[in-house]
């Protein structure tokens, strides 16, 4: 494990004047066209300007990554000033940036003050592979739903992630991994596709599903053509089930659709995944079947995790390839990451394969994920915000050496 950087700012410290200023600005990640056309009104850009101003804020912001609003040379002076009198591009701060043995980056994130002076945290994790570059990203501070194998869960919910949170997500990893097209232009041995993030996924912190207006906003923004260009069939959203907000998901952003399913039979899904009490399996599947574009080119991901002695028998496997027969699915088999507490154990690799052999003998694709960052807990399921233990460790801290804040 490489420690990057910490920031040596307690997690517990008072919010600093620069956020308590922040709140009272616009911001502007996170906003989509029509709305940075409001802003623009409310400092006097004329009607004329509006369209004009909002696509060159657009490309700054989402092509370029500018960090200020004195980058902007193609806007005016006085309208730069008004900006950055109002508004706000403003990343979260990195607490801490940790990097696996096997190259996965994680990065916990401080957000800006909200609007009770209050600061949040969440993490966020860049896998790099041969073929692609996956960035993984919260939908929340914490998790509405308990799972009992996931690491977040046990944090509980705070709250929900605005637009602006999740997009600056993106961009705060694009600044750390040089991913803006004027540096890889530079790039001497440029990355696959010319880009280091090819694919973004809603599998951070969080319920998306519970989150949807938001994260539906943030889809569009990540898939726009003239910003951040990321493929519509790039960008996977997670959900464990929240079978209302299924068929919306496919029909507001046509992005790429992953399901938590984790059990073949609605007794043992309802300990792993409480909210099956709520939406059984029968009721998921017939929602999937109706996924907006669903086809053999565009399959529902089911993820799959192994627990030992839990759901990882034959029967469970030959359960599972009946029950998706006729969705054009893959399965991804995911070794259970361990965490500190964690009830259940990771199934046997001689289990693992065997699964995996009968469900593909089945005619599913059943890829068996290579567990990454299991050195930073920054693998599946591992994901919880380490500011928790910063404040425990915080806590300890002045009784044996002292404060030094």
């Amino acid at each position: 494990m490489t420690h990057i950087t910490t920031n040596s700012q307690p997690a517990t410290a008072p919010v600093a004047d620069t956020h308590t200023a922040l709140r009272q600005h616009t911001q502007l990640p996170g906003l989509e066209r029509p709305a940075l056309m409001q802003v623009l009104a409310g400092l006097g850009v004329p009607q004329r300007q509006l369209k004009m101003r909002a696509q060159q804020l657009w490309h700054w912001i989402y092509h370029r990554g500018a960090q200020s609003f004195e980058e902007m040379s193609n806007i005016s002076r006085a309208l730069r000033a008004q900006l950055a009198e109002h508004c706000s591009i403003v990343r979260p701060q990195v607490v801490q940036a940790l990097k696996s043995v096997d190259g996965t980056r994680k990065w916990l994130l401080r957000l800006p003050a909200d609007e009770h002076g209050q600061q949040h945290e969440v993490e966020m994790v860049f896998i790099p592979e041969e073929d692609r570059g996956t960035l993984c990203i919260s939908s929340q501070v914490g998790c509405t739903l308990n799972c009992r194998f996931c690491h977040t869960g046990t944090q509980g919910w705070v709250r929900n992630l605005s637009a602006g949170e999740i997009i600056a997500q993106v961009l705060l990893a694009k600044d750390d991994l040089g991913d803006w097209p004027a540096l890889l232009e530079k790039h001497p041995n440029p990355p696959l596709a010319g880009r280091y993030i090819t694919n973004i996924v809603f599998m951070g912190m969080g319920e998306p599903l519970y989150n949807s207006e938001n994260v539906f906003a943030a889809v569009r923004i990540l898939a726009d053509g003239e910003g951040l260009a990321i493929s519509r069939r790039r960008i996977t959203v997670s959900t464990a089930g929240v079978v209302p907000e299924i068929p919306r998901l496919g029909e507001e952003t046509g992005a790429m659709l992953a399901i938590s399913l984790h059990a073949t039979t609605d007794e043992v899904r309802n300990e792993l995944v409480p909210l099956n009490r709520k939406y059984p399996i029968a009721e998921l599947l017939d929602a999937c079947r109706a996924y907006p574009g669903l086809s053999n080119a565009k399959r529902i991901t089911f993820e799959y995790v192994m627990l030992k002695g839990v759901n990882d028998a034959d029967a469970d496997a030959r359960r599972l390839v009946k029950m998706l027969r006729d969705i054009p699915a893959k399965v991804n088999l995911i070794p259970f990451n361990p965490w500190p507490g964690s009830a259940y154990a990771c199934s046997d690799w001689e289990r693992i394969e065997r699964f995996a052999e009968i469900v593909n003998d089945g005619g599913l694709a059943a890829p068996v994920r290579t567990p990454r960052g299991r050195d930073i807990l920054a693998a599946c399921g591992q994901l919880k915000s380490e500011s928790q233990r910063l404040r425990a460790k915080q806590r300890k801290t002045p009784a044996r050496q002292g404060s030094t804040a």
